[in-house]
């Protein structure tokens, strides 16, 4: 009996507008990487977190898509499978925005999320 290899989804996404502003932010600081992942905080219980890395750490998930590569904190990976990163502008503010499909809840001003983890 032949088994067939289920395809792997892609952990995390980005929408044009993301890889062009991420390919941007990189340009600018000539080298590393942009960092995702979520930290306890906020009303809602957790917040998505970003920040530079000059280099991957050791259980950390190298993702590419679009060309751009980004780093999800390996502690982050069950909270952020199958979620999409955009970047937005509007108006008065420009930032980028996670479409989490394990996020269950936000606050009011939208800065914490309650986010349930993916089960394995």
């Amino acid at each position: 009996m032949e088994t067939t290899k289920r395809a792997k989804p892609q952990l995390v996404t980005l929408t044009d507008a993301a890889a062009l502003r991420v390919r941007e932010i990189l340009a600018e600081r000539g080298q590393g990487y942009l960092r995702v992942g979520v930290k306890n905080g906020g009303c809602a219980g957790m917040e998505y977190m970003m920040d530079y890395v000059a280099e991957i750490e050791k259980f950390d998930e190298l993702v590419e898509d679009k060309g751009v590569q980004i780093v999800v904190d390996s502690k982050a990976v069950l909270f952020l499978l199958g979620s999409e990163v955009d970047y937005e502008t509007e108006l008065l503010h420009s930032k980028f925005v996670f479409r989490n499909p394990n996020q269950t809840d936000a606050c009011g001003c939208g800065e914490s999320v309650t986010i349930i983890p993916v089960s394995q």
